[in-house]
């Protein structure tokens, strides 16, 4: 008896002393994780590492911290932060105040001394601000099992040799800024079961690799830039969850895995019908395919299948009757059918009257059901659905437009080389106030009649293609003097005054010729040379298009000192007579109000011009600060935007980059503060001049209301209710709803709403296409 006491005892003595020594860290180890705290610039999660004296094994875990360890090292970390990445759209590559970690922070030293925790299976850093290119050397965490980076600002693409870590199993890389391809060696994974890669840049064609990873469970890739086809991915067996949603994938819908539970296809371009295979997915339980451009009768298979709750086809081009004799699965809570072309009855098993537990939509079809916002018969049997060129029919295009790059790649070529020449050779005698004297003789464009200088078209110089290969032709550009700008204002007298905007005040003039123009005053930043300024103004100066305000020439002022410092800068523009967007939309306003036919060719015109400002010109200009004052229309109701790509002057697009640095390009900012602007506008074009002094809260509650018949009665301008037709309305209040969406990934691109804007003008009677 007291020998097995011994015996219990020693065992006892040996364990505790075993457990001791475990969770006393390496003096080394405990190094890494203090300079991680430095590196992290102390966030207040691990207040509670103190020194190396830190009992770190021992800490209590928390929901913001948790350490793991075995044999002395660290195997598991993970940091919860509190600078999550979710609402940050303008983010550029660099940092930004209270958002991410500061200018000092280096991702390439951090992730250097994190791979000294050589034991770390799981690392978890979440909402930290950590930024930056993920450097190729976290490949030395070989033992790592789990890896989670999200919700943080890392871009640029995700390292190669990541391909090593062969005993990877998730892989979660959501809310970031990664914008190069999918990587195409992820089946080099052999044990990888969650890859997430959610709300990135990720651009390019779905790697075909995927199909190989056989053991993968969980793929999300929602909300990035992925295009082309998606490849058969049947062979993923494995497979429960696939979200691809929020991309630019076309063609067909896949073949898909007979396992999958969830799949969320929706907001991409997916043309034909569903495949009948779809039928068969018996273990399915959620499928969103809805805002694509599928056709055909959807394989009344879907609704009964066994275990399938969620079914939302919403918002297709789905034509024809569903069966009366349709079944619908026991389980089946939310069906959601609205805005395609059916037509026909309701099968009885989509009723919710029968069934108070389904949830059924169905709105905005044909159905032959009284009231439920249906549309006539007619609606559904003229519809025709939008032929797309194939992919055969772009080879053609593209090989044209790779020989005329290749042509003009050449000459910027030969260009550059003469240019070097010149600069070699060539004395160089141009000073700065050299570059102030007229770019071209004083007679180029005081001989041009004023017919030409207002004309849209304007012409005669440079030619610059549009994406709509619409070619428009440039008038030469010249420098105006300050003497001339006051002699054509009168001094600046305030009987010239026309208003004062975020750009500085304009005033009408009158040159010599007699062509009337308008003239902008710009306030400048003071770090620009004349040389860069007059570069940026040569820049802005070339761009034309039928539904932007010429630019006819500029002027900078300087003053007499030492350093030549510039103190004003002017814009010469064409001048536009019949006032702006907003003052003809109320009848308190002081233009003649517009018709919603009127308006909607107006706003045809502004996307045109967006869109070339984005896609037609190299570099494109982005931040454009859309309003509807800075929309003007002439005497025959042309549409023309003027304020636009100002912000590369007066550089009021936000702070970029770290100190005494410029920004990289000020063409960085993203698309998507166009779209937003846009969509306010398509508002303001519904409600009326109001909308300006509303918060987003009211606007975005307005907006609801207009799905509604008694909302539009009560909010929407009375010329639009008395002018628009019901599908018109429609589809542009889904199109504004899509545009000031806060989920970046959900607005649609300038294409899109192009299309969408001429396709409610289409379904408007008596408008005029612009």
């Amino acid at each position: 008896m007291e020998f097995c006491t011994l015996f219990l005892l020693i065992s006892c003595l040996s364990w505790s002393l075993f457990v001791l020594c475990d969770s006393q860290l390496q003096t080394s180890q405990s190094q890494v994780l203090l300079q991680l705290k430095k590196h992290l610039e102390y966030p207040k999660q691990l207040e509670i590492w103190y020194d190396r004296k830190t009992e770190f094994c021992s800490l209590p875990p928390s929901a913001n911290l948790n350490i793991t360890c075995e044999f002395n090292s660290v195997t598991e970390l993970n940091i919860m932060g509190d600078k999550p990445a979710t609402k940050v759209s303008d983010f550029a590559g660099f940092p930004i105040p209270n958002k991410t970690l500061s200018h000092s922070f280096s991702m390439d030293s951090f992730v250097t001394t994190l791979s000294r925790l050589s034991s770390l299976k799981t690392l978890s850093l979440i909402s930290l601000g950590i930024w930056g290119p993920l450097p190729d050397k976290i490949h030395r965490l070989s033992s790592l099992e789990y890896l989670d980076l999200s919700s943080n600002f890392l871009f640029g693409s995700i390292p190669p040799k990541m391909f090593t870590l062969l005993k990877l199993q998730t892989f979660v890389l959501d809310d970031n800024v990664f914008n190069d391809t999918v990587p195409s060696w992820l089946n080099s994974l052999p044990n990888l079961t969650t890859l997430r890669m959610k709300k990135n840049r990720l651009k390019g064609p779905f790697p075909s690799s995927i199909e190989g990873i056989k053991t993968l469970v969980d793929l999300d890739l929602s909300s990035n830039e992925i295009s082309g086809d998606l490849p058969d991915l049947s062979s993923l067996t494995n497979l429960k969850l696939l979200d691809l949603r929020g991309n630019k994938l076309g063609s067909h819908l896949p073949t898909l895995p007979k396992g999958l539970l969830m799949v969320f296809l929706n907001n991409n371009s997916f043309m034909g019908e569903i495949p009948t295979q779809y039928g068969q997915l018996n273990q399915l339980q959620h499928i969103d395919v809805s805002f694509n451009m599928l056709t055909g009768k959807p394989p009344p298979e879907l609704f009964s299948l066994p275990s399938l709750a969620h079914l939302n086809l919403a918002s297709n081009t789905l034509k024809g009757s569903l069966s009366d004799n349709l079944n619908c699965g026991r389980n089946l809570e939310f069906v959601d059918i609205s805005n395609n072309r059916l037509m026909g009855s309701l099968p009885s098993c989509l009723n919710s009257e029968t069934r108070d537990n389904r949830v059924i939509k169905f709105s905005g079809n044909c159905l032959s059901i009284a009231g439920h916002h249906q549309h006539p018969e007619s609606y559904c049997r003229e519809f025709k659905v939008p032929v797309y060129k194939s992919n055969n029919g772009g080879k053609g295009i593209g090989v044209s437009v790779g020989l005329i790059v290749g042509i003009a790649v050449l000459i910027v070529l030969l260009a550059i080389g003469l240019l070097i020449v010149c600069r070699r050779y060539c004395p160089r005698v141009i000073s700065e106030q050299h570059l102030l004297q007229k770019s071209v003789p004083e007679n180029s464009t005081a001989g041009l009649s004023s017919e030409i200088l207002t004309n849209p078209n304007c012409s005669s110089g440079h030619v610059f293609e549009s994406s709509k290969s619409e070619v428009q032709i440039l008038p030469s550009c010249r420098s105006f003097s300050l003497e001339e700008l006051k002699e054509a204002t009168n001094n600046f007298d305030s009987s010239a005054f026309l208003g004062e905007g975020s750009y500085g005040k304009i005033y009408k003039g009158l040159l010599k010729n007699g062509t009337q123009v308008a003239i902008r005053c710009l306030p400048t930043s003071k770090k620009y040379s004349i040389r860069n300024l007059k570069l940026r103004l040569d820049m802005l100066a070339k761009i034309r298009h039928p539904h932007l305000v010429c630019i006819l020439g500029h002027c900078i002022e300087v003053e007499q000192d030492d350093h030549c410092s510039i103190n004003r800068v002017f814009f010469v523009l064409e001048y536009i007579p019949n006032g702006n967007f907003r003052s003809h939309l109320s009848d308190n306003s002081p233009g003649e109000v517009l018709s919603w036919p009127e308006r909607l060719a107006v706003l045809i015109c502004v996307c045109k011009a967006v869109h070339f400002l984005h896609t037609g010109v190299i570099p494109g200009f982005f931040h454009n600060r859309l309003k509807t004052t800075n929309i003007l229309i002439n005497e025959h109701r042309l549409a023309k935007l003027g304020d636009y790509g100002l912000s590369i002057i007066s550089e009021e697009t936000g702070n970029y980059g770290t100190k005494g640095q410029e920004p990289k390009s000020w063409q960085m900012t993203r698309l998507d503060d166009d779209v937003y602007s846009f969509g306010l506008i398509l508002l303001e074009s519904m409600l009326g001049p109001s909308v300006p002094a509303k918060t987003e809260a009211t606007l975005r509650g307005e907006l609801a209301s207009l799905s509604k018949q008694e909302g539009r009665v009560r909010l929407m301008d009375p010329v639009v209710l008395a002018t628009c037709s019901e599908e018109s309305i429609t589809v542009v209040i889904s199109l504004t709803n899509k545009c000031i969406c806060p989920e970046l990934w959900s607005r649609p691109t300038f294409d899109d709403i192009l299309w969408n804007l001429q396709h409610a003008a289409h379904l408007q009677p008596n408008i005029s296409h612009a």
